[in-house]
C-alpha cells in the first residue's frame, strides 16, 4: 500500500468506473416482488398507503444524484427505494420530504417514516431514535488541496497543526477528535458542503469526510484536491443506518428489508454501481 497521498492522477480509474456508473445506472426497478414484502396496509406510517422519506437538502452525489432522490439515482436513493419495494410499496407510493441533519436524529415527533442521510449508528443517538440494522460502513478520510500544509503528510503526528474542518455533531468529528486530536481549534460547520466550501476558500487546511464522499469531491468538486489517508476509528468503522422515530413500528421491518438486501447481494452490487472505492488504494494514517 503505498504511503503517498493519493492525488487525481491516482484514481483516474475510479473516476472513469463512477462516470460508467452515473451513466448507465437508471432509477431502481420497484416493479418486482418480494416473498418478505408486508402489505403496506400492516405498517402504520405518517400518511396512509405511502412510505414517506426524508433525506438532506441539499443532498449530495454520490448518495443522491443531481439533489433528486426521486430518480432512485445515487446510492441512497437507490437503497431506499430498494427498502421500500421490500415493505410492499411501489415507487409511486413513495413520497419524499428534506430534513436537516440535527434535526432528523433529535428527540421529538417526525412527519417522515424513514430518514436516509449517512448517519452513523450510535448508542447516544440510539437515545433519540431508532436504526435499522446498518446498509453500508465506512472510514472516515482526511481531504486538501495541493500545496497546503496538510498536503504530504504520512503520519498522524504530521496533522496535528494542521487547521481542520468538519461538519458538526458527525462521526467525522469524533473521529478527527479521537485519532488527531487537532493542536488548533477544529472549525466546525453546519454541512459537509460548508466544510467543502471553506477548504476551496482556504478557510482551512484540510477537511474529514467519509471516504466514499471524500473521492467524489477529490475528482469531481475540488480543484487540486488531494486524500491524505484514512483514519482508524475508535472500534468499527462508521456503519451508515436508516434513521426511524424512537420506538417505530416500522422499526423491525425496515431492518429485516436492510438484512434481506444485504443477504441477496442488492447493497453490495449498489454499493459497487455508486460508490465504487474498490481499487483505490488509501493509506491509514499511523
Amino acid at each position: 500500500m503505498s504511503q503517498h497521498p493519493l492525488r487525481r492522477l491516482a484514481i483516474v480509474s475510479a473516476v472513469a468506473a463512477l462516470a460508467l456508473g452515473l451513466v448507465s445506472c437508471s432509477s431502481v426497478d420497484t416493479s418486482g416482488s418480494s416473498s418478505a414484502a408486508l402489505s403496506d396496509s400492516e405498517l402504520d406510517t405518517v400518511t396512509p398507503g405511502v412510505l414517506t422519506i426524508a433525506t438532506s437538502e441539499p443532498a449530495y452525489s454520490p448518495y443522491v444524484e443531481d439533489d433528486d432522490p426521486t430518480t432512485g439515482e445515487g446510492f441512497e436513493s437507490a437503497v431506499a427505494y430498494a427498502v421500500a419495494e421490500k415493505l410492499g410499496y411501489s415507487a409511486d407510493e413513495v413520497e419524499w420530504v428534506r430534513e436537516d441533519f440535527d434535526a432528523s436524529i433529535t428527540p421529538g415527533a417526525k412527519d417522515w417514516d424513514l430518514n436516509i442521510q449517512q448517519f452513523s449508528i450510535t448508542d447516544e443517538r440510539k437515545q433519540a431514535v431508532d436504526f435499522s440494522s446498518p446498509y453500508y460502513t465506512a472510514t472516515q478520510a482526511v481531504v486538501t488541496y495541493a500545496g497546503s500544509p496538510a498536503d504530504g503528510a504520512t503520519t498522524i503526528a504530521d496533522l496535528t497543526s494542521v487547521k481542520f474542518g468538519v461538519q458538526a455533531a458527525t462521526t467525522s468529528l469524533t473521529t478527527l477528535q479521537d485519532a488527531i486530536a487537532p493542536e488548533q481549534e477544529i472549525s466546525q460547520f453546519n454541512s459537509n458542503a460548508d466544510a467543502i466550501a471553506a477548504l476551496k476558500n482556504k478557510q482551512v487546511d484540510a477537511i474529514v469526510l467519509d471516504l466514499p464522499t471524500a473521492i467524489y469531491e477529490v475528482n469531481v468538486d475540488l480543484d487540486d484536491g488531494v486524500i491524505v489517508g484514512q483514519l482508524e476509528s475508535d472500534g468499527d468503522s462508521d456503519q451508515f443506518g436508516i434513521v426511524l422515530p424512537k420506538d417505530s413500528s416500522l422499526t423491525d421491518a425496515v431492518t429485516e428489508a436492510v438484512d434481506e438486501l444485504q443477504a441477496d447481494g442488492t447493497l453490495d452490487e449498489l454499493a459497487q454501481t455508486w460508490l465504487n472505492t474498490n481499487g483505490v488504494s488509501i493509506p491509514f494514517l499511523q
